[in-house]
């Protein structure tokens, strides 16, 4: 379904789809777990590739927030084409995305799961100086060097298992990169901003998931969300992992939860 190399779409059984998006500075590989989980389910799964992902840092510079935000629209046109419902779930800036393609287009995505949502960094695991320039990168966009500066992940990689971590280390050679632009910050802000100016509109019914121990991101991030949104939605803490859900120790729980909210929200729009 996709030009690049990167992308993957699983065929499946109920007539449903979803749209899996990866977060900043990673690649569709990152999702792989979930898919077949949801696969195995009866969900086509398609995972795109976002615009400017998969490369260079330099080639990430190149992209902003509304261009990955297309790439989740397009997706979702193309989703719509293979099967009867499309529905969306994306990590950190991916579920932020879901969401806002599924308030510009309402009538393609049926219901959304967005996985550890965030939006600064300030976790407990993150470098003291990471929520400082968060809460100043306002202002500190306006300032050219910042561009160039890149900053390394965590050293656990948001991952609390560490046989999950070993292989998400192993896939430099499937488009994630090891570090992000400073303008991954900023457009990671701009994306935030442009949500929270639209969640009492949203409508879409909303899977919240996020992490008790999430090293980068604070829970407060996913009740913000909760209190603030304006459609239906369900708020579920995830006990054993860190901020990659979708990948550590619970995983499969994650992909269990994502299916029952799409089901019964499914049968809240038939009702």
């Amino acid at each position: 379904m996709s030009s690049d190399d990167l992308s993957f779409y699983i065929e499946g059984t109920n007539g449903k789809g979803v749209v899996l998006i990866h977060g900043l500075t990673g690649a569709p590989a990152e999702m792989k777990l979930v898919a077949r989980q949801l696969n195995r389910k009866g969900y086509s799964v398609y995972v795109p590739l976002l615009a400017g992902h998969g490369g260079t840092v330099a080639a990430l510079r190149q992209s902003n927030w509304k261009d990955w935000l297309e790439s989740v629209l397009q997706a979702s046109e193309l989703m719509a084409t293979r099967v009867q419902e499309v529905y969306s779930a994306g990590i950190c800036v991916g579920g932020k995305l879901s969401m806002l393609a599924a308030d510009r287009a309402p009538g393609v995505i049926n219901a959304v799961a967005i996985y550890s949502p965030c939006f600064r960094y300030d976790g407990w695991d993150v470098p003291f100086y990471y929520p400082l320039l968060s809460s100043q990168v306002g202002w500190l966009s306006r300032i050219p060097f910042l561009d160039r500066i890149n900053f390394s992940e965590t050293a656990s990689l948001g991952i609390k298992d560490q046989r999950m971590r070993r292989m998400i280390e192993g896939m430099a050679s499937n488009g994630i990169l090891e570090k992000f632009p400073g303008k991954g910050l900023v457009e990671m802000y701009k994306l935030g901003n442009a949500l929270k100016s639209r969640l009492s509109q949203i409508h879409t019914p909303t899977l919240i998931l996020h992490a008790v121990e999430d090293d980068l991101s604070s829970p407060k991030h996913a009740r913000y969300i909760a209190e603030h949104l304006g459609g239906p939605h369900e708020l579920k803490w995830i006990e054993d992992s860190y901020h990659m859900i979708h990948v550590d120790r619970q995983h499969r729980q994650v992909a269990d939860f994502t299916a029952e909210f799409f089901e019964a929200s499914h049968a809240a729009n038939r009702a």
